[in-house]
């Protein structure tokens, strides 16, 4: 489908959304986090469990980030029908869970503050890798995108703090504003997981966030994809296929000397995931 097409579709989609919205469901979880970590992917395998609905446009509607002055009734156009929820209900005998995917949620200053707020009960789920694997990723996928001028991922890096002052305090002020750089240049500070999930946990309880290691889950994915199921308190139902999503090629190896760097910046960070994670990172031997 051309671009035009998706547009005009989605626009269309949008208008009889906005007219129904009273009578749609809203998330019961989002998965917030963290950019580059298989987002996609976990998305991609929950959306196939008949008691998870997808939003009905895109996977990340993006609107407690970037949309939030769209209001409530465009938020949930995005998303099923209540009575398709009522209708699952009576077949399988448990509520469904409508559901969302949106990175940046993790890491903007308003946003989990505002899903808190407007999805009370909401369960978060958070994904995490190899943050020096993540901040490379990242660099990559946004220079792929066009959202990068720079090609050196170690040029990036060093203007990482330039590029990025203030823009927290900028956006914390002014609520509806946005920022490029916050959004696509924060190579590193996105990688200090613990410091965001200290963030959500002070917002939801330790109880509402579920944090999966990446590593574990594409080398395993069975046991990662149950225990979201049952953190969500939903049947295992079906078996799904588990793929990787939005892979990119790597332009060149990291140097070991720059790898071994950011590794030192990521050690205290990584330790405190343990708490979170009830064990090391897969990335710290």
């Amino acid at each position: 489908m051309t671009s035009v097409v998706k547009r005009s579709a989605h626009a269309v989609s949008g208008v009889a959304g906005r007219l129904s919205a009273g009578v749609r469901v809203t998330p019961s979880f989002l998965i917030v986090g963290a950019q580059r970590c298989g987002t996609t992917s976990l998305y991609r395998a929950l959306a196939q469990h008949p008691l998870v609905l997808k939003p009905t446009l895109r996977k990340g509607v993006h609107y407690f980030d970037v949309a939030y002055e769209r209001g409530p009734e465009w938020y949930r156009a995005h998303f099923p029908l209540a009575a398709t929820a009522r209708r699952l209900a009576r077949r399988y005998g448990v509520r469904p869970l409508a559901f969302e995917s949106a990175p940046y949620y993790l890491f903007h200053p308003h946003a989990l503050t505002r899903a808190a707020h407007d999805l009370p009960g909401v369960k978060l789920v958070v994904l995490v890798r190899d943050p020096v694997e993540r901040a490379y990723s990242a660099h990559t996928h946004e220079y792929a995108r066009g959202f990068e001028p720079e090609p050196s991922f170690e040029r990036a890096v060093d203007l990482e703090q330039e590029r990025l002052a203030g823009t927290t305090e900028h956006l914390t002020r002014n609520p509806y504003a946005v920022s490029h750089a916050h959004r696509h240049h924060a190579y590193l500070a996105r990688g200090r997981y613990a410091e965001q999930l200290a963030r959500a946990e002070a917002l939801v309880g330790r109880d509402r966030i579920l944090v999966v290691d990446s590593g574990r889950f594409f080398a395993d994915p069975e046991p990662a994809y149950d225990r979201v199921l049952e953190f969500l308190g939903l049947p295992r139902l079906g078996d799904p296929v588990f793929d990787r999503h939005n892979a990119r090629p790597r332009p060149a190896p990291l140097p070991a000397s720059l790898r071994a760097d950011l590794n030192e910046r990521f050690a205290m960070w990584d330790h405190r995931l343990e708490l979170w994670l009830g064990t090391r990172p897969s990335w710290r031997p």
